[in-house]
């Protein structure tokens, strides 16, 4: 099981890497390995934790964009009653372009469930996939570069104007980070930039993309915590998810006015360095 301390450390870790585009469910699988932890990652109880500690990032992703999901859910509703999904009715379409951008992770996550849990016993795996993260950041940054900049005001406006295709990239990228190692705001962000948004807009979808995927998969797993076995740490599952929840909202606060200028850069040499010392650690062990 988790000391407070793990628990702690893991919250912050959860908090700071779910948002930033370099992996949280990689660094949750290394982390461990590299600090020598005794942590049965593919035991229920772990797996609750960091749902935990999920729900309380997607919490708090849902507050930082309260007035955006406030317009999106009137949008919806709108939509639903018009039958209409109107071009000119901003939220509307914004609306419907996050439920279609969701469905290729959700589905998949459901469908490879089992498998997907058994990546988590192998940080050496996940190491690489890291590595692998960082290079895709790059390509994503040497295609953006070939794309004419969108010089429209107004973020959710130009978000809007995505195509309904463009809306299934974007979520066929998301579904990459399903597994440890790819970055799910990395992977949101990247699909953004390849359908042509800009560095601000595709943090700001990939953002809003990651709110119903990870407060959906809390919903589902959350009452595992009525398991007599993990009730008896629900101390620590606390503590984790309010450590994570300070971190994301620190990690939004701050990431929403980095990509309004700069790029993915940093992150993916980042990601290359600490995957390739991370496998030079796990395989002298």
């Amino acid at each position: 099981m988790l000391t407070f301390t793990q628990a702690i450390l893991f919250g912050i870790v959860q908090g700071i890497t779910e948002l930033f585009p370099i992996s949280s469910l990689g660094h949750s699988v290394i982390l461990p390995g590299l600090l020598g932890w005794h942590v049965n990652q593919s035991d229920p109880f772990f797996l609750t934790f960091l749902v935990a500690t999920h729900a309380a990032t997607a919490l708090v992703l849902f507050l930082f964009f309260i007035r955006d999901w406030k317009l999106i859910i009137l949008g919806l509703i709108r939509s639903l009653k018009e039958r209409e999904i109107k071009e000119s009715d901003t939220y509307a379409k914004l609306a419907w372009l996050l439920v279609i951008g969701t469905i290729p992770a959700g589905a998949l996550g459901l469908l490879f469930e089992e498998s997907l849990k058994k990546l988590f016993a192998s940080p050496q795996l996940v190491a690489g996939t890291l590595i692998i993260n960082g290079l895709i950041l790059i390509a994503a940054e040497v295609l953006r570069r070939k794309k004419k900049e969108n010089i429209q005001t107004g973020s959710d406006m130009r978000i809007a104007k995505l195509s309904w295709l463009q809306a299934i990239k974007v979520g066929c990228m998301q579904a990459i980070a399903l597994i440890p190692g790819f970055s799910r705001t990395g992977s949101a962000i990247t699909g953004g930039l390849l359908v042509g948004l800009s560095h601000e807009d595709s943090a700001r979808f990939s953002f809003l993309l990651a709110t119903p995927i990870i407060g959906a998969a809390a919903i589902l797993k959350l009452p595992e915590l009525a398991n007599q076995q993990e009730a008896s740490m629900l101390p620590q599952i606390l503590v984790g998810a309010v450590f994570a929840g300070i971190f994301a909202y620190l990690s939004v606060k701050f990431l929403t006015k980095y990509f309004e200028t700069k790029t993915l850069a940093p992150f993916a040499i980042y990601c290359i360095i600490a995957g390739v010392v991370s496998l030079l650690i796990l395989f002298s062990r």
